[in-house]
């Protein structure tokens, strides 16, 4: 197989106690690594540093996309346990406004595979049934007897990651309702947090608007094919589930324009990267409007867009990892990844960032 395209050439050791469980108790006191990408250079700093390496003229792009507590827990008429997650809320509540019915997307746990038909209680006000299975995801439709989003913000549960370990509601260590939120989240619909954008505060994007930098948003709904696993022993044999996206006219504007005038585009997050260089045309110009995007990053990858990005550590293997491997370079990402891990920095979603640039 071609070097760079074997999944394991995108494996790194990393000890379990550097698995950040909970965020630090101020959003920008997460430290900080700086990686250039063009000679190595690695450099140490807390994010709060992070106004200083900012241009004026820089468009810095933001997903504005909201969490939704999309975990439900149940029992099947049956009597077995049953915990759902929704994958597509933003869409299934499109269809919703149109229809009357809540039919989701959704992943299912359980001792037995349901079978179309099998009813799920969660609330004496929220029940499902199962209407049909795929590969591995289910089609799913909800009722209740009050609003289902009031329903689902009552009783759901973020949709965290497995590597972040909750026992009971008693012994959490931080609020996940608010820390596995940016502060700018509005449009709801995502399973998963953009988490590079969980070190903004509103102070740092004050002092990043004052120093004449446009904050642009876009809204991707991070959605399975952001965590799903990659199988195939060569990466490009992976596929990547499409996302629902959408780019303001506004935002577009800002981005071609400073892109016109030479000025860098930031991306904060790999959902932002992904969206913009999917919207991009041959004249390296984006277009507003949106879509869904299965984009597919890895090295070989040519970036007509981003300049600059801001991103957490990710995990081995991931499509993640090797979207950043395809901007920085493989052999350069793995050496900083080194440095972070014996600096004792923290990684995965509720850990410390990097800038790229």
């Amino acid at each position: 197989m071609t070097h760079l395209f074997a999944r394991s050439d995108y494996n790194y050791t990393l000890p379990p106690e550097l698995i950040a469980q909970q965020p630090e108790n101020g959003r920008d006191s997460s430290r900080l690594l700086r990686l250039n990408r063009f000679n190595g250079d690695l450099s140490h700093h807390h994010f709060y540093d992070i106004v200083q390496f900012f241009n004026p003229g820089d468009v810095l792009v933001l997903n504005n996309t909201e969490v939704i507590p999309g975990r439900l827990y149940g029992k099947k008429t049956t009597g077995g346990q049953a915990e759902i997650l929704i994958l597509d809320y933003a869409e299934a509540s499109r269809s919703f406004r149109q229809t009357g019915d809540m039919i989701c997307t959704c992943l299912i746990k359980s001792s037995k595979k349901p079978k179309p038909g099998t009813e799920i209680r969660f609330h004496e006000e929220l029940t499902a049934r199962v209407l049909n299975s795929g590969e591995d995801q289910y089609r799913v439709q909800f009722f209740s007897h009050a609003g289902f989003e009031d329903i689902l913000y009552r009783i759901g549960r973020m949709p965290l990651p497995p590597y972040i370990r909750r026992n009971s509601a008693e012994e959490l260590p931080c609020d996940d309702q608010t820390r596995y939120q940016t502060v700018y989240a509005s449009q709801k619909g995502a399973i998963a947090a953009p988490t590079a954008g969980l070190h903004f505060t509103r102070e740092i994007l004050g002092q990043i608007e004052a120093r004449s930098i446009v904050i642009a948003p876009i809204t991707l709904h991070v959605g399975y094919g952001t965590f799903k696993p990659v199988r195939a022993l060569d990466i490009r044999e992976h596929r990547i589930h499409e996302e629902q996206f959408t780019i303001p006219q506004e935002t577009a504007i800002q981005v071609n324009q400073a892109i016109k005038n030479g000025n860098r585009i930031v991306a904060v997050g790999t959902t932002c990267v992904r969206t913009l260089e999917y919207a991009a045309n041959h004249q390296r110009q984006i277009t507003a409007g949106s879509g869904s995007c299965n984009l597919y990053i890895y090295p070989g990858f040519r970036f007509s867009i981003v300049d600059a990005m801001i991103t957490n550590f990710h995990l081995p293997q991931s499509t993640l990892l090797m979207l950043v491997s395809a901007f920085a370079g493989r052999t350069t990402v793995l050496r900083a990844y080194q440095e972070a891990i014996d600096g004792g920095y923290r990684f995965y979603s509720y850990g410390d960032a990097m800038i790229i640039d």
